[in-house]
């Protein structure tokens, strides 16, 4: 039984290694440095995808129960000036015990989450990568056994091969992504400041009233109020 089912999914890596050697082979004629670019930039395109779409129902709920209690904290910490020694009481008491059980829930529920829809495809297609251009296909299929040599300033030369490219390639994707986010969200704000300065006043002022609303209902932060 488990010799049949073994042999099944070798096939089926077999039908699928096939498929996408058939789909990224016209890569091939710009080069090997180029074709295994692409094939790392939309696999981690399409990971950064299924992470942002793809959360599970445990995820979102302890996502929640997480910002829940650590607005509540830090609003508690704001009462200090009213009751020093019972807000900064309530602070700790949350922090030791409600705040880091729903933290460290919410990690490793992000991490499983994250397991499934970032981390698997990786390594999946950087299994696919190093599987069909390993040396051997390399000087088979461009003529030498390597994508390029690197010199490095000490006068040495190294040879680089598909997987330390493939790993490079999808290690700045995330960079450039990283960085081109910071830059858009600095653009937006300041867009936002420029269009929407009365708006934004109206909403921060039913923000405070929401996070008020919440305090009063927690019975431990109701005395500090």
């Amino acid at each position: 039984m488990m010799d049949t089912l073994w042999f099944l999914i070798l096939d089926g890596l077999r039908h699928v290694k096939g498929a996408l050697d058939l789909v990224f082979s016209p890569l091939h004629v710009l080069g090997p440095c180029v074709s295994i670019g692409v094939i790392a930039v939309l696999t981690a395109a399409a990971a950064k995808l299924l992470t942002k779409k793809i959360k599970t129902r445990r995820y979102r709920e302890l996502e929640k129960e997480f910002y829940y209690w650590f607005n509540i904290k830090q609003e508690a910490l704001k009462l200090k000036d009213a009751d020093p020694e019972n807000a900064k009481a309530l602070g700790k008491t949350i922090d030791k015990a409600t705040l880091n059980k729903a933290y460290y829930d919410y990690f490793f529920e992000g991490l499983l989450n994250n397991l499934l829809t970032m981390y698997i495809p990786i390594v999946s297609m950087l299994g696919y990568v190093n599987a069909t251009y390993r040396p051997e296909a390399l000087e088979a299929m461009f003529g030498r056994p390597y994508l390029f040599i690197l010199h490095w300033v000490n006068g040495r030369q190294y040879e680089i091969g598909a997987v330390f490219w493939f790993v490079f390639c999808v290690f700045m994707f995330y960079v450039i992504s990283f960085f081109a986010g910071v830059l858009y969200k600095r653009f937006a704000g300041g867009q936002t400041e420029k269009t929407g300065g009365s708006h934004t006043g109206t909403a921060e002022a039913e923000t405070a009233n929401g996070a008020g609303k919440d305090l009063k209902s927690v019975p431990e932060i109701e005395s500090l109020t």
